[in-house]
């Protein structure tokens, strides 16, 4: 393996990547760079900086990547209506790509030769990190420690972490969890069985839905080309705007799942997920664009949602076809701004009015009163005319010698 001089590390502070650092250190002898991202993440991040330069970091750097991350990832998914396999909003996936960046946004003005990172070799995030590098930056090397060393348990981990005097927390974890301003994800425990339920500790946005409150709350949402702006009238940045409504859904006990979904690496993984923001505006912004979107329009973007939320899980952010996509993507969602109010119960969203200077919606046209601007005898040829392939596959299929036999012997 080509000798890396200067290294720059996705550091969290927590266990594995602290002990990434030191072990990048001793066995790599690499000088250390440690890089943070603050997505928003409910975590303390005041003594992570303090934490790295203690255990060896030669530099290390807390970015806040919340309102990049918001409006350059985020929003730009939530235009495309992506759900992987129908239901995961991709929490976790879509701050990888970001977190590349900001890893070889930081190499490139330190002058290092790799970035490192702490995803395990089962799991799709070392995939999602060393895509997005190949596409950034080819030329840096990628070190990925849970591949090459041979510390395969916490228990290995802890006890590297006492020879080498870093600090721990002696609290054990339940969970394998990951945290951004849009989601949380639980992994392992007794989730490892898709048959348990989850332990009452598996929660942290969302209260339960028998402790929402009893009184439906009210919220209106603003948008302007598919990105929410504003929530109750109120201007909002993009970051603001989830962190606010992140609020208002979890404590309606909106935004939870519980799912067994496909890695990329081919194994099934079962994980709870608590999205309140994502899952509210989801709701929203899908309903918006009932009245703003044509029908045709709307068939193709969501045929291409699908694709597209794979590109996101899969780790191809960077990918040209992921670009190709956005551009429809970006260019369908030009017609939709408006308002939507929604009643919010006890884990439900319920649309009340939506409202758009775009509105395809033509009272004229739907009204079931006399008049209007609708001639019901035009029904006729437009049935007749798409009926013709119906009546031809079934002359062809012989359905129409069939009946007429079965009615002569009846």
């Amino acid at each position: 393996m080509k000798t890396v001089k200067k290294v720059v590390l996705a550091y969290s502070g927590g266990l594995d990547t602290s002990v990434i650092l030191k072990w990048l250190i001793a066995e790599r002898r690499c000088d250390v760079i440690a890089v943070t991202a603050d997505l928003g993440q409910p975590e303390d991040l005041s003594g992570v900086e303090e934490k790295a330069l203690r255990t060896g970091a030669s530099k290390a750097f807390v970015l806040n990547l919340r309102e990049e991350m918001a409006r350059d990832f985020v929003f730009p998914m939530m235009r495309s209506g992506a759900r992987y396999e129908g239901r995961y909003l991709l929490g976790t996936s879509i701050a990888r790509p970001l977190i590349a960046k900001a890893l070889v946004d930081v190499a490139r003005a330190e002058g290092a030769h790799a970035v490192a990172h702490g995803a395990t070799g089962k799991g799709n995030d070392q995939v999602r990190f060393e895509f997005a590098v190949s596409s950034l930056a080819p030329d840096l090397q990628v070190i990925a420690p849970w591949r090459e060393w041979d510390l395969m348990s916490r228990t290995a981990l802890t006890a590297f972490a006492a020879k080498h005097d870093i600090p721990i927390s002696n609290k054990a974890k339940r969970y394998s969890m990951d945290a951004n301003m849009l989601h949380t994800s639980f992994e392992g425990g007794e989730l490892e069985d898709p048959g348990n339920e989850p332990h009452a500790s598996c929660r942290q946005r969302c209260v339960p839905v028998e402790e929402a409150p009893e009184t439906p709350e009210i919220v209106s949402v603003d948008f302007e080309h598919g990105n929410p702006v504003a929530v109750n009238g109120k201007q909002l940045s993009p970051a603001s705007v989830i962190s606010t409504l992140s609020k208002v859904a979890g404590r309606n006990g909106i935004g939870r799942d519980d799912m067994v979904e496909n890695r990329f690496v081919g194994m099934k993984c079962r994980s709870v997920y608590e999205n309140p923001a994502g899952t509210l505006l989801y709701k929203l912004h899908r309903d918006l664009e009932g009245i703003c979107m044509d029908r045709e329009l709307l068939a193709i973007r969501d045929t291409l949602a699908v694709r597209y939320s794979q590109c996101v899980y899969n780790g191809f952010w960077y990918s040209p076809e992921r670009e190709a996509m956005q551009v429809f993507m970006d260019k369908s969602q030009e017609a939709v701004t408006g308002s939507v109010r929604a009643k919010l119960y006890k884990g439900g969203v319920w649309p009340l009015s939506r409202v758009s200077p775009n509105s395809l919606f033509s009272s004229e046209l739907a009204t079931f009163e006399e008049g209007g601007d609708y001639d019901h005898k035009d029904a006729e040829g437009f049935i007749r005319l798409n009926a013709l392939r119906l009546r031809l596959h079934a002359a062809g299929t012989g359905r129409m010698a069939t009946h007429s036999k079965k009615g002569r012997h009846e």
